[in-house]
């Protein structure tokens, strides 16, 4: 079989069960996977970690796996957003990933977040696209409350600066997140797009977690997110800072490292679900 041959049309996969987009198999990842949007920013994650290698580079996905202490992880890119992060997560879980932590960028749009700091959602406005190809759109899209509260329990002992709560997840960068489009391109809808999410509370923009929330969800995979603020949308500021962009896959790893404690815990305890005092 060459190369690109591939079987099964359902869900492609070549003579050595290699998936079709990301062109992993069985054993070449691990449970625990942190899913960036730049294939670029992959190798910054795995030297994070106390090993890590490549396995894999075909198309906006790049795929790591290593290890933090004894916890075996992996990494893979998926581009940006919803379309080409669903294959990512279809392809994950097919091969084994039940743990998902979302490492981004975004624009906040209250006033009191600033470029730098770290955004921790406990859940998404679906505005997506792709994940109502999943579920209907009155489905929420929300965190695993473990995975967040993992996120949380990293940023406090890292002692970054976060705030927590509901973002929006847009099918686009500008007209999907109110900005105008190319010659100044403007359709009414889009001038409320800021003002209503803003009296609703939300925290910021981007364009994928939505869809990484709504997919786990129904898959029962458990999925968070975290995102450094490069711009907010209220001041018209923008600050693409390298140390403070490379804080949330500090705070990322940790919380997976956090996770896989808290899930031998569980065992040990013989419990399905995470809760404090199992710790004691």
């Amino acid at each position: 079989m060459q190369k690109d041959d591939w079987s099964n049309a359902s869900r492609p996969t070549d003579e050595n069960g290699k998936q079709y987009h990301i062109r992993c198999g069985v054993g070449e990842v691990a449970q625990y996977c942190l899913l960036p949007g730049d294939p670029k920013r992959v190798g910054k994650i795995a030297e994070m970690w106390d090993s890590g290698d490549m396995v894999a580079d075909y198309r906006e996905h790049v795929t790591y796996t290593g290890k933090i202490g004894e916890m075996d992880i992996s990494a893979c890119s998926t581009g940006a957003g919803g379309g080409s992060t669903a294959s990512a997560i279809e392809d994950l879980a097919e091969i084994g990933v039940d743990t998902f932590i979302r490492v981004g960028t975004c624009g906040a749009i209250q006033d009191y977040i600033k470029p730098g700091d770290l955004i921790i959602s406990t859940g998404s406005v679906r505005m997506d696209g792709t994940s109502d190809g999943y579920v209907i759109n009155s489905y929420p899209a929300v965190a695993n409350h473990e995975v967040t509260l993992a996120l949380i329990e990293a940023a406090e002992r890292l002692g970054y600066g976060y705030h927590v709560g509901v973002g929006y997840t847009a099918a686009s960068f500008f007209c999907g997140q109110g900005r105008p489009g190319y010659n100044g391109y403007n359709q009414s809808f889009m001038k409320n797009i800021l003002p209503d999410m803003q009296a609703a509370g939300v925290l910021n923009f981007e364009m994928e977690a939505a869809t990484v929330f709504t997919i786990s969800s129904v898959y029962k995979l458990r999925a968070g997110a975290i995102f450094t603020v490069v711009a907010n949308r209220v001041e018209n500021s923008f600050k693409y800072d390298n140390s403070t962009v490379d804080n949330n896959i500090k705070v990322a790893n940790l919380a997976m490292k956090i996770l896989f404690e808290w899930d031998a815990a569980k065992k040990a305890a013989g419990k399905k679900y995470f809760h404090p005092s199992i710790l004691k």
